[in-house]
């Protein structure tokens, strides 16, 4: 039997060149996602990212035509990343509490990444008014997402009656908020900290108190 559907045929040169501008753009944003990390995104030039990245000035913008270019590949590059992990964590099976842990822990490790890892990931205003909108449209899609199967724990593990919006966005705000104070040089692992914010999230979640649940009053006929 021939081998020969299975065989790679070799790259052409223009695959080549595709490959290595890629990885050259991949460069340059962990050298921006350093930049933004130290000097923050208003405050970031392109020498600066230019320099950190090792190529002059105007070869830089031959791969970006400029910040907010480079501000829109980062944002762009993380919601594709968590898009496709919803679905994908949802197709290995498991609880609903299973997958939501499995999503919020991908978010975290993400959004921390060494080229997402900066407060550059809030910066959507920032960006030109087409790009922001293409932004805002994934991350809509991906709000909706984790709204569904934060529902779907409420569901499953019988939970006091909550409104899966207000637990996304507050979930949302926690998780997001990590590139502000987060440090790669500090103690604490993206490990470590996606571990303790799990601990803390899926914790508030599920606590099994009378949140949501009748009182004393409306329990008894509404007496007082």
């Amino acid at each position: 039997m021939s081998n020969k559907s299975s065989i790679t045929p070799p790259a052409t040169g223009q695959e080549r060149l595709r490959r290595r501008g890629d990885a050259r753009r991949l460069e340059i944003l962990r050298a921006a996602g350093r930049i933004f990390r130290q000097r923050g995104y208003s405050q970031a030039g392109m020498r600066d990212i230019a320099a950190a990245a090792d190529i002059s000035p105007g070869n830089l913008y031959h791969y970006f035509r400029g910040k907010h270019e480079i501000l829109y590949f980062c944002q762009d590059r993380t919601l594709d990343s968590m898009l496709q992990a919803l679905p994908a964590i949802g197709g290995n099976g498991g609880s609903a509490l299973e997958r939501l842990r499995a999503v919020l822990t991908a978010h975290v490790h993400t959004i921390l990444d060494d080229v997402e890892g900066t407060a550059a990931h809030l910066e959507v205003d920032a960006l030109p008014a087409d790009l922001r909108a293409t932004i805002i449209r994934k991350r809509d899609r991906y709000e909706t997402g984790l709204r569904r199967l934060v529902g779907e724990v409420i569901e499953e593990e019988r939970l006091p009656r909550r409104d899966p919006r207000i637990i996304t966005r507050a979930m949302l705000g926690a998780l997001n908020w990590t590139v502000r104070w987060y440090r790669p040089q500090g103690p604490a692992s993206v490990k470590t900290v996606a571990e303790d914010l799990m601990t803390f999230l899926i914790g508030g979640l599920t606590a099994k108190d009378n949140a949501g649940a009748p009182g004393p009053a409306e329990s008894q006929g509404g007496r007082t």
